[in-house]
């Protein structure tokens, strides 16, 4: 299709005008909605398969419920694009995920139709009971629409919201849409029960034959068929993931074809006049209308621009490799040398590099789904044994299994790697992604050591240099994207704990930097001792514990500037402010580079650094005013 005159599309300003249409209108609608998303994530990246796979689901949704008075709440939000096309926002929505653009994901400061800001999963039940349990006690009527992937579902805040749901019988319409996938296919028992529908050929053909032979018998086949179809929801529930959904005390609808607008409409039509909580059970096709998308639905999940034609990511030229990338071929060539070696990830095996691993040492390798607690827990355990687990998971995503870090590795002092992909800022996917905190939020814990490379050689010896580490628990940090490319070391080498780098020496500023604000801050003094300003610049390494020599280096200089990728609360510029009062060491003039006390927009990483005073620029124009005081 890959056009720019959508005949339907362009007369809709907000969900009451799907409603004059027909089914035929919005199956054409769906196509010109498909095509404007494919042309859309190709120039900008974003979350292509699972939202080409909720098209109809959002037709249907926007044409029976009543938005906004009707709250539609999109679990992770991952599927809200055609959402945003319907609600509003369709002039604007060439500007996805740019900078001052509207955003990936369902934001209530973007619009009326955005009930929740959402961006990590499992969340919409619970949303969802909270404002069901609101309007009760106000005396407001509305319906209540939570739509969850069965990704998502598999997470135990979705069971503990639906526990709650079902005990107060709150008047909740939960949408589970099947695709049988999360990013990465689902693993678990769960996810096996869930798939198994009763759509499936040889169920259909079991059902056929039986009908079949009824009406071949005289006189009592027809009453009995009829009798049957009685008797269909019974045997649904009894055949499907009803039996669960039932038991938490749930009216169970499906599988339903998520693509038959007809059949969606007809059914939101029935349950929306049932009281007490409901669940639709939808399946769909993730990258649904685009062949590569629906043949590699996993790399199109999230995907940065691509070529529509071909379906190929647009890269660079001779870029260097990700960080990701070099992580997961040198845990690889490190599990080779030691079998005690193992590899976590929570339903992200290609997102956080350890796909290879997989391949190379599958009974070494675990895929929790979206269980971040219990891929910690899990780790634990498997340290008790004397194996050591690697656990791989985005910072932001850790940040939900905070408890179990503390309670079950840091307190028995377990030998568990965290390694922390996409720490600091990640660009397009925005607030709910950024890495921001985890500095701070590790930094705090008693016997964890945390360092951050400043390239990928150094990435290398990081990695190594934990799983020798017989301390206890240890983190690396390190950021999304292409890596500096520098020449990388034949042989892996121990780093000293608490040891830094010094990379330039002089006299008149100190400049303390660690993981990516590194290379900027290289390239800042490089500018600075052309202006005659001689700065000793040190590669902290570790933010914990801090090299002893950061008090003499600033006692000795005094003047320090502190250069971060993380919120300055807590990060490692209150890590040396609190280290030099701890030593009585006063009278250092300190200065503090960091993302600031609030939530980055999404946007380029460029320019949100930028922004932030965190690229050679503004660490140039930070030093510089620091010098002249």
């Amino acid at each position: 299709m890959w056009q720019d005159d959508y005949r339907i599309l362009n007369n809709i300003e907000d969900p009451k005008d799907i409603k004059r249409l027909s089914i035929e209108e919005l199956e054409i609608l769906a196509k010109e909605i498909r095509d404007k998303i494919v042309k859309t994530v190709s120039k900008n990246g974003g979350h292509l398969a699972p939202n080409l796979g909720a098209v109809e689901l959002t037709l249907a949704l926007h044409y029976v419920f009543d938005a906004p008075r009707d709250k539609i709440i999109w679990d992770v939000g991952h599927q809200s694009y055609a959402h945003k096309l319907i609600t509003g926002r369709r002039t604007r929505f060439h500007t996805l995920r740019t900078y001052k653009g509207i955003s990936g994901f369902p934001k209530r400061s973007e619009s009326p139709y955005d009930t929740f800001d959402t961006g990590h999963s499992s969340t919409s039940i619970s949303v969802g009971l909270g404002i069901s349990s609101a309007k009760s006690l106000k005396g407001e009527k509305a319906h209540v629409v939570a739509v969850i992937g069965d990704g998502a579902m598999t997470a135990g805040m979705a069971f503990e919201a639906l526990n709650q749901t079902g005990h107060m019988e709150k008047d909740l319409i939960v949408v589970l849409n099947d695709n049988a996938m999360s990013i990465a296919p689902n693993v678990g028992s769960f996810s096996s029960f869930i798939s198994r529908k009763m759509t499936g050929k040889r169920f259909v053909y079991l059902r056929k034959e039986l009908r079949n032979f009824l009406k071949s018998i005289p006189g009592v086949g027809e009453n009995i068929i009829n009798l049957i179809r009685k008797s269909e929801d019974s045997l649904i529930t009894f055949f499907t993931p009803g039996m669960l959904f039932e038991a938490f005390k749930f009216k169970y609808v499906g599988p339903i074809n998520g693509h038959r607008l007809e059949l969606l409409i007809e059914t939101f039509n029935n349950v929306k006049h049932l009281e007490g909580p409901v669940l639709v059970h939808v399946t769909t096709q993730k990258g649904k209308g685009y062949g590569p998308a629906e043949e590699n639905p996993t790399l199109f999940h999230g995907i940065g621009p691509f070529d529509i034609k071909t379906g190929r990511p647009i890269k660079k030229r001779d870029s260097p490799p990700s960080y990701t990338e070099i992580f997961g071929k040198t845990l690889v060539e490190l599990a080779e040398q030691d079998k005690r070696i193992v590899a976590i990830t929570a339903a992200m095996p290609e997102g956080a590099g350890l796909h290879l691993f997989r391949d190379r040492f599958p009974e070494r390798f675990f895929d929790v789904g979206i269980a971040e607690q219990h891929a910690v827990t899990f780790a634990a355990g498997l340290a008790t044994e004397g194996l050591r687990p690697v656990v791989a998971i985005y910072s932001t995503f850790l940040q939900r299994a905070y408890d179990q870090i503390i309670h079950d590795v840091c307190l028995s002092n377990l030998p568990v790697v965290f390694c922390l992909d996409r720490s600091g800022l990640v660009g397009e996917d925005g607030p709910t992604h950024h890495g921001q905190f985890d500095l701070t939020y590790f930094r705090n814990l008693p016997r964890m050591v945390v360092m951050a490379p400043k390239d990928e050689d150094e990435l290398r010896h990081m990695l190594y240099t934990a799983l020798r580490y017989k301390g206890g628990p240890i983190a690396i940090r390190y950021p999304r994207g292409e890596a500096v490319g520098v020449e990388m070391a034949s042989e892996f080498r121990e780093l000293p704990i608490g040891k830094g780098e010094i990379l330039t020496q002089g006299k008149d500023l100190l400049i303390l930097a660690v993981g990516s604000m590194v290379q900027p801050s290289i390239r800042a003094h490089e500018s600075l001792n052309r202006d005659g300003i001689e700065v000793t610049l040190l590669n902290c390494r570790f933010i914990k514990p801090l090299d002893p020599q950061i008090g003499e280096l600033c006692q000795k200089i005094g003047k320090a500037l502190v250069v971060e990728e993380n919120i300055r609360h807590g990060g490692l510029g209150g890590a040396v402010l609190e280290y030099l009062s701890d030593r009585g060491i006063y009278g250092i003039k300190i200065k503090r580079l960091g993302l600031p006390d609030d939530f980055v927009e999404h946007g380029p990483l460029s320019v949100l650094r930028e922004s932030c005073g965190l690229n050679e620029e503004g660490i140039y124009k930070a030093a510089k005013e620091l010098y002249e005081i």
